[in-house]
């Protein structure tokens, strides 16, 4: 049975994590200094070396929850954790060369922080898929098990119980669920209805349960304060899985009017004006830089467009911003001179005779979308968000797919959690959305820098760009 030993176990896996980023620094600067460096002179004494883990290890940690590494590993996937883990750790080696050049100095080995980083993220990934084997072995053996009941029978429950029976590895086992309407013995993935609502008081007194989760259908709302006082006199621990989840956040956000609380139908961070401050910095500092580093590439792709077809080397097109905004989004052109009428026909086909030689080129590797630095730098766009659509799409995707406009609430951007989980070009609109919204509404700084990482090394090659 489960006990809430969730806050034990964590502190337990802080220190796990602790002594794992201790023991990658030590190997990391053996390795460097006494295998790699022929040559000793002049190098600083294992004493500073050693002092720094005074800061390295509580920034790490720190990394590691801003990461979302310390949630339970009942619902995070492997391949999801394993992709936190690399994140913090290229912000922390990005930390650690800051600091070292705004103290100046140039004889801590920059050599050794890349073996931390690679040393101690392999460990980590190790340390925790070890640990979730472990925990899914005595799952196996029927200990570590959540034992829930549910109560009402509605559309909530049947997806709940489908998540558990496609997530073994979460350790729920469903013993029943209580229903007023639905016939005792009535089974769903051999999960029962076992009795009415009103046996929930008997059922509490005489079972040992971790959880009761209400599932109650929108017509039976009404027994739902009844239900809600049983379940606290008995102590178990409640939770509340609405029949209306479709239309509220996965992250709900809640207001306190004098007691009552009110909650916002959709949550999002970069409302706050602290946020959209934040991440507004970040655009600009993060354009400059690229548009620094990839100009030399930007100018070879200007010529070669201008040198094989005729036409202008940028392409303007009128997209949809925030707040529903119009823009000019700008892009290399890869595709011949067409007719406004020409253009609004819809989008590249494969194998489509509108596109150059060099256009195939730079849509596939994303390079036609570099001239979008200079709209991040002018405001219309972010380096992170939803894609922005041509405006005759959004107003055809609004009456087609529920949500669609929620995307306009933020800035649009060049890359985003759509794009670097494979829904590019060719793809289905409504998985996209899906994303955005995800996106939307759990916003932070770890996950745009997440995304920019992924950008760099799964998003920028499209197989879905004609």
């Amino acid at each position: 049975m489960i006990k809430d030993n969730q806050k034990h176990f964590n502190r337990l896996h802080v220190v796990i994590d602790g002594l794992i980023i201790a023991v990658s620094y030590i190997l990391a600067w053996y390795i460097q200094i006494h295998l790699i460096v022929k040559d000793r002179a002049g190098t600083l004494p294992v004493q500073i070396y050693m002092l720094a883990l005074v800061f390295v290890i509580p920034g790490f940690l720190l990394l590691y929850y801003g990461f979302n590494l310390y949630t339970p590993k009942r619902v995070q996937g492997r391949r999801l954790e394993a992709s936190n883990i690399f994140c913090a750790n290229a912000v922390g080696v990005l930390l650690i060369m800051f600091v070292l050049y705004m103290v100046n100095e140039p004889d801590f080995s920059r050599p050794l922080i890349f073996i931390f980083a690679g040393i101690n993220y392999v460990l980590t990934v190790i340390e925790r898929n070890v640990i979730r084997a472990l925990l899914r072995d005595i799952r196996r053996r029927g200990m570590n098990l959540k034992h829930i009941l549910m109560v009402g029978y509605s559309r909530a429950a049947e997806e709940f119980i489908d998540r558990v029976v496609q997530n073994p590895q979460w350790g729920y086992q469903v013993n029943g669920i209580l229903d007023d309407s639905v016939r005792p013995g009535t089974l769903y993935k051999n999960v029962k209805v076992v009795g009415s609502t009103s046996s929930l008081e008997k059922i509490l007194e005489h079972n040992s349960l971790d959880e009761i989760a209400i599932t109650l259908g929108l017509n039976e709302y009404y027994k739902l304060k009844k239900i809600v006082a049983t379940c606290e006199k008995s102590g178990v621990h409640t939770k509340f899985i609405p029949d209306y989840y479709d239309i509220i956040p996965t992250r709900p956000y809640t207001e306190d009017l004098q007691g009552l609380p009110v909650i916002n139908i959709r949550h999002v961070p970069l409302t706050n004006t602290f946020n959209m401050m934040v991440k507004r910095v970040m655009d600009i500092v993060g354009s400059i830089l690229c548009i620094i580093i990839f100009s030399p590439l930007m100018l070879l792709t200007a010529v070669l467009i201008k040198a094989t077809s005729k036409g202008p080397v940028i392409y303007a097109q009128v997209r949809v911003g925030l707040h529903n905004q119009p823009f000019k989004m700008y892009k290399f052109r890869s595709m011949e001179v067409q007719s406004p009428s020409e253009e609004k026909k819809g989008w590249t086909t494969k194998n489509d005779p509108r596109v150059t030689p060099i256009g195939k080129i730079i849509r596939r590797t994303s390079i036609d979308e570099f001239p979008q630095l200079f709209n991040v730098l002018k405001g219309d766009m972010s380096l992170v968000g939803p894609r922005p659509e041509r405006p005759q799409f959004v107003e055809k995707f609004r009456e087609e797919i529920p949500r669609y406009m929620v995307k306009h609430q933020v800035r649009p951007g060049m890359t985003g959690w759509a794009q670097v989980n494979g829904y590019r070009g060719n793809t289905s609109i409504r998985k996209r959305i899906d994303c955005d919204i995800y996106y939307i509404e759990n916003w932070t700084v770890g996950l745009d820098i997440k995304i920019l990482f992924l950008t760099v090394f799964k998003g920028f090659i499209n197989k879905n760009a004609y």
